[in-house]
């Protein structure tokens, strides 16, 4: 029997920590919370998880994959320690700054490492796709239309550009269109259209819990790779 995969949760009081968390213990099998990291945790324990302040990150326990969806300032220290206990680091934390990225990729010579800025596993599908359209299309218009609810600030949404760098890759520009509307998770349209002819290809998320799926999926798949930059796509 295969044992479970330790997991550091980082950034537990948000959303897609709650998820992760929520998630986990429905895989017990799979998977296993070691602790929790939040910036000032209400309890030390929660349904069995150990909980962690920012400032305590030294003391979790071992672990093999971190996750993170945290705010940028949370996530030196956590790199840092991912590199020194050598375990993988999954993060869809976003506002990341050119140096920490620079960071991440110094990072990769010594563990695997992942950050996205959509962990739906259709979306990693639908990145691929777009690219080998873009390259079998030569010379046709490829636009990019997003729809997200209404708090939803920045546009093109992360996803959004994600596709346009999977259309470059193909060897075609992408021009983007932003909607906000009501309570819309995440949309997005891929249109590639040519004389008298059009190709669409699309993708819907009517749940957030597709992304913290998504997220387990990887750092599951994650443990025991080679150190380097990985890809959603590449562990699908």
């Amino acid at each position: 029997m295969v044992d479970p995969v330790r997991f550091l949760i980082h950034g537990a009081s948000g959303r897609m920590g709650q998820a992760l968390l929520r998630l986990c213990t429905e895989r017990a099998v799979e998977c296993i919370v070691v602790a929790a990291v939040s910036r000032k945790p209400v309890q030390r324990v929660v349904d069995g998880v150990p909980q962690f302040a920012a400032s305590e990150l030294a003391g979790v326990p071992a672990f093999d994959v971190a996750i993170d969806f945290s705010l940028p300032e949370g996530f030196d220290p956590l790199l840092a320690l991912c590199r020194q206990r050598g375990a993988a680091l999954v993060s869809g934390t976003t506002g990341l700054s050119d140096s920490q990225r620079q960071a991440l990729t110094d990072a990769a010579a010594d563990i695997p490492v992942l950050w996205a800025a959509n962990f739906s596993l259709g979306v990693a599908v639908l990145e691929e796709l777009v690219e080998r359209a873009a390259a079998a299309l030569a010379g046709w218009d490829c636009d990019i239309v997003e729809t997200h609810h209404v708090h939803k600030k920045d546009a093109p949404s992360g996803t959004a550009l994600a596709l346009g760098t999977a259309v470059g890759w193909g060897g075609a520009t992408a021009r983007y269109a932003s909607l906000r509307a009501g309570d819309v998770v995440g949309e997005h349209l891929v249109q590639f259209t040519g004389i008298g002819e059009r190709i669409e290809l699309v993708h819907r998320a009517t749940s957030r819990d597709v992304f913290a799926r998504g997220a387990l999926h990887a750092a599951s798949r994650l443990k025991g790779r080679e150190a380097g930059i990985w890809r959603l796509r590449d562990l699908l």
